[in-house]
């Protein structure tokens, strides 16, 4: 099994999230489906999810104009998931390695 939890997203709107809906995010693998990213979560922080919601964003294309002439590449794309935990549970993102 490849890793499906790349990292967690910290961002204001992810706290507000966590704070007042009992959510969290994660960036995950592009691949990875919904029931993987759950069983996942499941197993690392033993924890109930109730829901697994997923973005995927695209790159963003890229110039750089320098004295050798135009360069032009992609930003790597990526996939969201925000996880809706049980009521009651939590998952404390600055304790766990």
């Amino acid at each position: 099994m490849h890793n499906i939890l790349i990292r967690p997203l910290i961002t204001e709107k992810i706290t507000d999230l966590t704070e007042n809906e009992n959510k969290y995010g994660f960036i995950v693998d592009i691949n990875a489906n919904k029931v993987e990213i759950a069983k996942a979560i499941k197993q690392k922080f033993d924890v109930d999810v109730v829901a697994v919601n997923t973005i995927r964003h695209k790159g963003k294309s890229k110039t750089q104009f320098t004295r050798r002439g135009r360069f032009t590449g992609r930003t790597p794309k990526h996939k969201k998931a925000i996880i809706t935990l049980k009521e009651g549970q939590t998952i404390d993102l600055f304790t766990e390695v």
